[in-house]
């Protein structure tokens, strides 16, 4: 029974692969070419969109859900398959209900954009010369804040996509300036807990939470600010720049390690190698000032 069962999923799967190849030998015009195209454009900007709310862990459970229909089909559990089967013929429901959210930010952004409002869904970078002015006011304000000694976590997105920090915060769409930076993280104000993140030139997310994990790559015993900006540099690739609301001093993390005591010049040298250029542009000088600490030099 169970090889009967295998047999029918696997002549399953060469039907439908046989379909498929029928399908592609079939292309004879401009028109399905670039029907294909279309469709693999669409499925593209659905995965860079499941990437940016960290949809994927939904995903991976869908997938499970997926395997275990497979496993019930080839031991013939009539029961399970009943209920499995039943949930799938509904499925393309359910996966309009479990990721209504995701959509909905899909569409929102589209609508934000007045011209190539689809490309939109693919944009990550800026110009450098607003990435400059970004630099140049974050490092004002954090001059700032150091002397008046104002904790503050500025969470730069590179690559990596930071949705599990802004799904939970409050959203913001505003320019970097100077003042906005020092408004939010005012002692007072109602966004100063947490950090904010900014993407693509502007601030869009405050008071966001960095889950805290009790793991071994972070063993420097620092405070909760500072062990944030090492987790959120550790899991991604994002650069975090701390100021201490003790000493005043300012802090950057990279790939898990925290650099201290930083002058704001000397922030805006390493923001701007890092932000603007890559890895390989930052030269042997600011490498030497970056890792310094971990060769055992004292930092100011």
């Amino acid at each position: 029974m169970k090889f009967l069962g295998l047999l029918s999923i696997t002549d399953t799967l060469v039907s439908t692969w046989d379909k498929f190849a029928g399908a592609v030998m079939s292309l004879n015009s401009l028109k399905d070419v670039l029907d294909i195209l279309f469709v693999a454009v669409l499925i593209y900007a659905l995965i860079i969109q499941m990437r940016k709310t960290q949809s994927i862990q939904i995903i991976k459970g869908v997938a499970l859900v997926a395997v275990l229909y497979l496993v019930v089909n080839i031991f013939e559990m009539n029961a399970s398959k009943f209920i499995f089967s039943n949930v799938f013929s509904d499925l393309l429901i359910i996966l309009a209900i479990v990721f209504s959210g995701e959509i909905r930010q899909a569409l929102e952004r589209m609508g934000q954009k007045r011209n190539f409002a689809f490309l939109s869904l693919f944009s990550s970078k800026g110009d450098n010369e607003e990435t400059y002015d970004v630099i140049n006011n974050v490092c004002r304000a954090c001059g700032e804040m150091s002397e008046q000694k104002v904790g503050s976590l500025i969470v730069f997105q590179r690559k990596s996509l930071l949705g599990h920090l802004t799904r939970q915060s409050v959203p913001i769409d505003s320019c970097v300036t100077t003042e906005m930076l020092l408004s939010i993280f005012y002692p007072k104000a109602a966004l100063h807990d947490g950090a904010i993140v900014i993407k693509d030139g502007r601030i869009v997310a405050a008071r966001c939470v960095v889950p805290l994990r009790n793991e071994k790559e972070v063993t420097e015993h620092v405070g909760t600010r500072h062990r944030a900006a090492m987790e959120v540099s550790l899991r991604t690739d994002a650069i975090a720049v701390v100021t201490s609301e003790e000493t005043g001093i300012i802090s950057i993390a990279k790939d898990g390690k925290l650099h201290r005591g930083l002058s704001d010049a000397e922030l805006r040298e390493i923001l701007a190698a890092l932000l603007i250029g890559s890895d390989d542009d930052v030269d042997s000088g600011r490498k030497k000032f970056l890792f310094r600490k971990s060769k055992g030099e004292k930092t100011k």
